[in-house]
């Protein structure tokens, strides 16, 4: 096996070069982390998804276009008394993740208040090398729901997507 050395790397053509244009490979590595995070209470009572937060959204520029984003998004939620679901996705623009009118899940359904925590997580194959935006949306089936619980409850929400050489 050979070995290169090198003391510095100049910008190529104006940029950082790419691991790719250097002829390195870099198949199943995470090239980029990038995440975001929310704690202001948000509540909705629509029956279609809506985003859940302005600030709770990631935008990435894969490098490669085989490159694929492991999207994760952990947050707090709440239901009131009368709510019979809270439900949520994570959109890639306006591609939902978990499929055309699917949701990660119905978290909770009952009738009594409901505080609790749920994380998704979604491998994507964008195949793009354009910034591409990934959001949680989130719906109420009946009455409201609620991301980041107020009253004092310090939650806060968060996203990350890793950019995974392919």
């Amino acid at each position: 096996m050979s070995t290169i050395k090198v003391d510095a790397i100049q910008k190529l053509n104006g940029s950082v070069p790419k691991a790719s244009d250097l002829g390195l490979n870099v198949a199943g590595t995470v090239l980029q982390v990038l995440t975001a995070t929310d704690s202001t209470e948000r509540t909705t009572t629509s029956t279609s998804l809506v985003t859940a937060s302005n600030t709770l959204a990631v935008t990435i520029t894969p490098s490669s276009t085989s490159s694929k984003i492991f999207v994760t998004c952990s947050f707090s939620y709440g239901t009131p008394s009368g709510t019979y679901g809270f439900k949520a996705a994570i959109l890639r623009g306006s591609t939902n993740l978990a499929g055309s009118v699917a949701r990660f899940g119905n978290l909770f359904n009952g009738t009594s208040y409901n505080y609790s925590h749920a994380t998704f997580s979604a491998l994507d194959a964008p195949s793009t090398t354009s910034a591409t935006t990934y959001q949680l949306y989130f719906l109420a089936d009946a009455n409201t729901a609620r991301i980041n619980n107020g009253g004092g409850q310090g939650s806060f929400s968060t996203i990350t997507a890793f950019e995974i050489g392919g």
